[in-house]
């Protein structure tokens, strides 16, 4: 499995819409909305390197509201535990 972090800037207005489009759309696992650098993280994954082209260039940067996006491409999980922590509010 090849997991990509995507770092997706979008119309400020839009980002609630741009955000349920990007995590309709296969393989995307999750969407984050975030503060920093970036208005919303997705998580990609998928079996080859080729379908992050379909993915990335060919799907989610052509969702209406998408401004710009920076990706990378993970090497290794640790931990699938620490990723979730990661993410998460601490809330159960």
């Amino acid at each position: 499995m090849i997991t990509a972090i995507v770092l997706i800037n979008a119309e400020v207005h839009r980002i609630p819409e741009v955000a349920e489009a990007i995590a309709g759309l296969d393989g995307v696992t999750e969407v984050y909305s975030v503060a920093g650098d970036a208005d919303l993280i997705a998580m990609v994954r998928v079996r080859a390197h080729e379908e992050l082209d379909d993915v990335i260039a060919g799907r989610l940067n052509k969702v209406d509201g998408v401004v710009g996006t920076s990706t990378h491409i993970a090497f290794r999980t640790y931990s699938s535990h620490d990723l979730e922590a990661a993410f998460s509010l601490g809330i159960e």
